[in-house]
């Protein structure tokens, strides 16, 4: 698979640079977007706002590498991962069946919701096609708790705290690295993945992309 390398300089509002945690930097800063343009790289946004604006030569520069290591065709890193009620999870769980594990930035902001909330309205259709639904952040089993009981949300949600499988899978991050990424693995039953799909900005076109997948497996 191609790499991708973005360089650009530019400065970075302080609110963006040192934000506490992921859900700070996706409340405060994604909605003060004002234009956007299409990667056709992976199916992003590349998102422009006033907040960032260009510096001189002698400013602040940064440089970002694109490169997902788990691929289509290939079997990714094995993990155990606590799921929202504290116990163990394993991949080797799902192995005979499909599987949708799909890498989000934070529990309770907006697009992650949206996300979580239409893998619920979607539940059944992958439940017609004998796959599981494995959702994946930062986040602390007991955050994730309180998300999966506030939205209803019918599958599994492992808590990935350092984002140690997040780097192992190469889920590749956005905004220059300031964002966590939001990419969608399919798993067929024999645990190879046969889907890689990459959209920060479009959290619904995860369900629709995968549900075309399976149901042509």
């Amino acid at each position: 698979m191609a790499s991708l390398s973005i360089s650009a300089k530019l400065a970075l509002p302080n609110s963006l640079l040192y934000s506490q945690t992921p859900k700070t930097l996706l409340r405060h800063n994604l909605s003060i977007v004002s234009r956007s343009s299409r990667s056709n790289f992976y199916g992003l946004k590349l998102l422009h706002s006033p907040s960032l604006t260009t510096l001189s030569s002698s400013s602040y520069s940064t440089k970002s590498s694109i490169f997902a290591k788990v691929e289509k065709g290939s079997v990714p890193p094995p993990f155990t991962l606590k799921n929202q009620d504290g116990k163990d999870v394993s991949l080797s769980k799902f192995k005979g069946k499909p599987v949708v594990v799909y890498f989000y930035p934070a529990d309770e902001s907006p697009g992650c919701t949206k996300q979580a909330c239409s893998f619920r309205d979607s539940y059944e259709k992958f439940k017609q096609a004998g796959a599981e639904v494995v959702g994946t952040s930062g986040d602390d089993p007991e955050s994730h708790k309180a998300f999966a009981k506030k939205y209803r949300l019918p599958y599994t949600l492992l808590s990935d705290e350092g984002e140690k499988v997040r780097k192992e899978w190469g889920v590749p991050a956005d905004l220059f690295g300031t964002l966590p990424g939001r990419q969608t693995y399919v798993l067929d039953k024999n645990g190879v993945v046969q889907l890689v799909y990459n959209n920060q900005f479009q959290p619904e076109k995860h369900i629709d992309e995968t549900l075309k997948l399976l149901q042509s497996l």
